[in-house]
């Protein structure tokens, strides 16, 4: 069962940071096809959240297809059978970790250009095969 925590003063609302832990949880294969969430009232009681909250989160990921949810049962992990859900799931993750440097840098003062290298100085230092600009222009 994956452990779920929140971060009030992070700057990113509580119900998207736990929509992205269970993204994340179900990517990684922490949480596996037909696992069961903790209901609304106990994971709001584990996090010292409102119910509400967690009924969004919940809500949010039976739409995008990451849950299923059954009166009186719970709410469960898709047991999709596919990989296209999975490989979203990565994408959802990689892209809130992206928003967020972005945010960040926006934040901190760092305008559109700088913060266009200092992506393509990381995307180089953890795609080595892509260390040169050209290729990088390619690859759009």
């Amino acid at each position: 069962m994956a452990s779920f925590n929140i971060d009030p003063h992070s700057g990113v609302p509580i119900y998207l940071q736990l929509i992205e832990q269970v993204k994340r949880s179900v990517a990684l294969g922490v949480l596996v096809p037909g696992e069961q969430l903790p209901t609304v009232k106990q994971l709001a009681l584990d996090l010292t959240i409102n119910a509400n909250t967690v009924g969004r989160v919940y809500r949010e990921l039976e739409r995008d297809g990451v849950i299923e949810t059954s009166p009186g049962r719970g709410s469960f992990v898709r047991d999709n059978g596919g990989v296209g859900r999975a490989t979203r799931a990565v994408e959802d993750v990689a892209s809130a970790a992206i928003d967020g440097a972005v945010r960040e840098a926006k934040s901190i003062g760092i305008d559109a250009d700088n913060a266009v290298k200092l992506f393509r100085k990381a995307l180089a230092r953890w795609y080595p095969g892509l260390n040169d600009t050209n290729e990088l222009e390619d690859q759009r």
